[in-house]
């Protein structure tokens, strides 16, 4: 079992009749055995690590397996060792432009983000702000959807015959048009997509600052001076990993780019996996692609390894928050009127091209299907996400195996790589003869989302079990129970609340996904976006603006109830 801890404490059975002794393996857990008895390697222990073990192997198996395969694959020419597609990546005149787009996007979109996020995040989370749950809420509208219906959204404000000209008149509505194609339109379209994770971010890192703290600056200093010199420098490292977060997720994305017409890198990669079948240079493209996310997973260990791992938004419910005066009024207003430009008018706009209900009989008749599996598939990969999200979870909490922190950095790595890279990998590993069952199947989308979006659901589960006390589980071990009646019986339950907003999570990261969906779905099984992105090309406008309604109400339904039920905006983030 492990050399065992030297205290030991007797104490008597239910019965009275035996001695027990209760004492520590090297894994923390509580170990019982009977007086005068020896423990060898326990069942207990054994069943844990099985468990667990299972869950990283699910894990690389999904994840670390493709991503293994491409990089060695782009350095083989012929069944040859050979760099020759990175010296044509290199050589090629496209190559620098790429770099320099990828770049200006990920950069301007994380810049403008976070300028705006952070403020925005001061407001609604320290402030007495009014509205400001419901505030916090209608932000969340963009995260929830893929970023390419956002840009759709703009388009049908923004574009030629878009709602602006309506108004404007065409002169003006061409010159928006010209701006929306391009740079420019995609960092607004990225920016309003993930300004909200950096508000929410922001929240969560303001709940975790000590009171105390802000409390004894404001003996000496206004409001203003603690939040400049006591708050901020306390929360930057939270606000930093936002922003890398943003970073990568820009840089990563392909389906604003493509429709918008701006050349990126990850649009590269997609054109020569999916349009010239050139898997090489597909992969070659997306290695940049994959450095930033190690250099995301340096940044978070260099910023984060002694800060608080379990986020919550805890600051809805300080007393002490910070009073705007008379500027309170004008403050809602200015929030509301940002708000409504971030998160109502697009989409008001896409809902006016929508028009009638024949648009929307149209879509249904041409996507209901899709519809139908995308919620389906969303909802059986929350599923299989919250299992491994808490088995993954369990162990980064309680360092069952030594390879807890690997564990942890892997999740975190898998997240930040942009799905089409992590979709390449997954179909130069399952395109195999022997392989149907897994690659002809919605088991290769299920092996995407787990590999993708596991960060999510065990970083929930982690803010979750450490709120639980652990003598809980303990005291079901001195019972004589086993790990998994201990797991099922007594950790599960009191983690419900936490399970089930990690599924949520899940489910609506499982039904946005558009990267992963689009190379690797089976035929005859395309998600609800991946049929939406594929008809843009060719289908009316008030088809795809009713198509990119159903969306919405597939996404913003699920969070709408469970908000209802939650009696409020609230949750924990990990």
């Amino acid at each position: 079992m492990g050399r065992l801890l030297a205290s030991r404490i007797p104490l008597a059975d239910a019965r009275g009749s035996e001695a027990l002794i209760l004492s520590r393996d090297r894994e923390g857990a509580v170990v019982k055995s009977k007086a005068g008895h020896h423990t060898g390697p326990g069942a207990i222990v054994l069943a844990k690590r099985i468990t667990l073990g299972a869950a990283v192997g699910l894990l690389a198996l999904a994840g670390l397996l493709p991503l293994a395969v491409m990089a060695a694959k782009s350095v083989q020419v012929d069944g040859q060792w050979s760099l020759a597609l990175y010296r044509d990546l290199l050589r090629s005149a496209r190559a620098p432009a790429l770099a320099a787009n990828s770049l200006a996007l990920a950069g301007w979109t994380t810049m403008l983000a976070t300028a705006l996020g952070v403020p925005l995040g001061i407001l609604l989370g320290r402030t007495d702000l009014p509205w400001r749950k419901a505030f916090a809420g209608l932000l969340t509208i963009p995260l929830l959807l893929p970023p390419y219906i956002t840009a759709v959204a703009w388009f049908d404000v923004l574009g030629r015959r878009g709602q602006l000209s309506r108004v404007f008149g065409e002169a003006v509505s061409e010159w928006t048009s010209l701006q929306l194609f391009g740079l420019p339109g995609c960092v607004l379209v990225l920016s309003t997509a993930f300004c909200p994770l950096i508000v929410l971010l922001t929240i969560a890192w303001l709940g975790t600052v000590n009171p105390r703290l802000e409390d004894a600056a404001r003996l000496v200093a206004s409001w203003p001076a603690t939040l400049r010199v006591v708050t901020l420098p306390l929360v930057w490292p939270g606000i930093a990993l936002a922003a890398s977060l943003v970073f990568l997720l820009s840089l990563g994305e392909f389906g604003v780019p493509i429709f918008l017409r701006f050349d990126v890198f990850p649009v590269e990669s997609f054109t020569q996996f999916s349009a010239f079948f050139n898997h090489g240079a597909a992969t070659a493209a997306a290695v940049p692609l994959l450095l930033a996310a190690l250099l995301l997973l340096v940044l978070e260990w260099n910023l984060l390894k002694n800060q608080p791992k379990a986020l919550r938004f805890g600051s809805w419910d300080r007393r002490d928050r910070i009073p705007l005066g008379k500027y309170r009024q004008p403050a809602a207003i200015l929030t509301g009127a940002f708000v409504l430009l971030l998160a109502g008018v697009p989409y008001a706009g896409l809902a006016v091209t929508a028009g009638s209900g024949q648009a929307y009989r149209e879509a249904l008749a041409r996507a209901g299907d899709s519809l139908v599996r995308s919620m389906l598939y969303a909802a059986a990969g929350a599923s299989i996400l919250t299992a491994v999200g808490f088995f993954a979870g369990y162990l980064v909490h309680t360092r069952s195996l030594p390879v807890w922190r690997a564990v942890d950095a892997l999740m975190l790595f898998l997240f930040a790589v942009p799905s089409t890279v992590l979709g390449i990998g997954l179909v130069l590993v399952w395109n195999q003869p022997w392989s149907t069952l897994i690659y002809g199947t919605p088991v290769i989308l299920f092996l995407g989302y787990t590999a993708q979006y596991a960060a999510l659901t065990s970083r929930a589960t982690v803010a979750t079990l450490s709120q639980i006390p652990q003598s809980m589980e303990d005291a079901a071990q001195v019972c004589g129970a086993g790990w998994h009646r201990r797991i099922l019986v007594i950790v599960a339950p009191l983690a419900s609340r936490g399970l089930l907003a990690g599924w949520l999570v899940a489910y609506i990261f499982c039904l946005r996904d558009v990267g992963i969906s689009m190379i690797v779905y089976p035929p005859g099984h395309d998600t609800l976006p991946v049929r939406t992105f594929t008809l843009m090309a060719n289908g009316a406008p008030d088809l795809i603006a009713a198509l990119c309604m159903l969306m919405i109400a597939a996404a913003v339904v699920p969070v709408a109830v469970s908000g209802v039920l939650k009696g409020g905006l609230g949750g924990r983030i990990g």
